[in-house]
């Protein structure tokens, strides 16, 4: 779960490099008379051809030592002609402390540009934005925590731990922000979807949904496959979880600019990872 430290540098600087799904192609409409757990499975693998998303994101979590937290904000998201994510949290909250002013970030490349007003005051920058190149931050064990535990909430990651679900069920057609679909309900495994992640990411994810068990969920699927809105409750000896994320877009074009270069500073050198 979400550490009481989630103030200042890692929760928007690794917020933003969490969105790593992969390269893009139109999709096609999916048949309509599959199994849910066969669109569920169409679903994951349309997602990874995902060049392209806007997503609304809020995060509820409460833990029994560390209290009640909330993130909510939006992400756009581009994987051509270079990776790029503009992010913006409105909402940063646990355990009764928050960031004022909410975090901005945008990754453009492998650099990092990061607009927190108490990062500002913390290290003592003179511009709003500070500039952080990813090489930087490799060693950061506090950046990488955040960036996993988030990248749990990615497009593709989330669709692919649902494809564990062994109960999955129709529950009937909805219309999204417009769009119509079918809602789908279920519940997956923490173990068994982990399984289902490249190998690469799995001991990071055990940890991360270790205060979890078994996850509820409901998705909701359009007719070419891809999800538009995904909601995560999921609880275990007195932590939960409460996640609604509302997805848009799909491979549509998107401008993620840099700011301007008289209001970006460097990292101060004396401040470490």
């Amino acid at each position: 779960m979400l550490k009481r430290t989630i103030g200042l540098t890692a929760a928007g600087a690794a917020l933003v490099v969490a969105a790593v799904a992969g390269c893009g192609s139109n999709a096609q409409p999916i048949q309509v008379n599959l199994a849910a757990s066969e669109v569920l499975a169409q679903a994951a693998q349309k997602t990874a051809e995902v060049s392209s998303y806007t997503v609304d994101a809020v995060v509820n979590v409460t833990h029994p030592q560390e209290g009640s937290g909330k993130v909510q904000g939006r992400m756009l998201y581009q994987s051509k002609p270079q990776l790029a994510v503009d992010l913006t949290l409105d909402t940063v909250d646990m355990g009764g402390r928050s960031l004022p002013g909410g975090v901005r970030a945008v990754l453009q490349g492998d650099t990092v540009y990061v607009k927190v007003e108490a990062l500002k005051d913390l290290m003592g920058a003179t511009k709003p934005w500070i500039k952080v190149p990813l090489s930087e931050m490799g060693d950061s064990s506090q950046v990488n925590d955040y960036l996993s535990k988030i990248q749990q909430f990615d497009l593709g990651t989330v669709t692919k731990l649902v494809t564990a679900s062994q109960d999955v069920k129709s529950a009937g057609n909805e219309s999204v922000n417009g769009t119509d679909t079918t809602h789908y309900s279920g519940t997956f495994p923490v173990d068994a979807a982990v399984q289902l992640l490249p190998a690469d990411q799995q001991e990071q994810a055990r940890t991360n949904l270790a205060e979890l068990k078994d996850v509820k969920f409901d998705i909701w699927v359009a007719s070419d496959g891809l999800p538009r809105k995904l909601a995560l409750n999921g609880s275990k000896e007195g932590a939960t979880l409460d996640a609604t994320l509302l997805f848009k877009g799909f491979n549509e074009p998107v401008t993620i600019e840099t700011p301007p270069a008289d209001q970006v500073g460097e990292l101060p050198k004396s401040t470490t990872n």
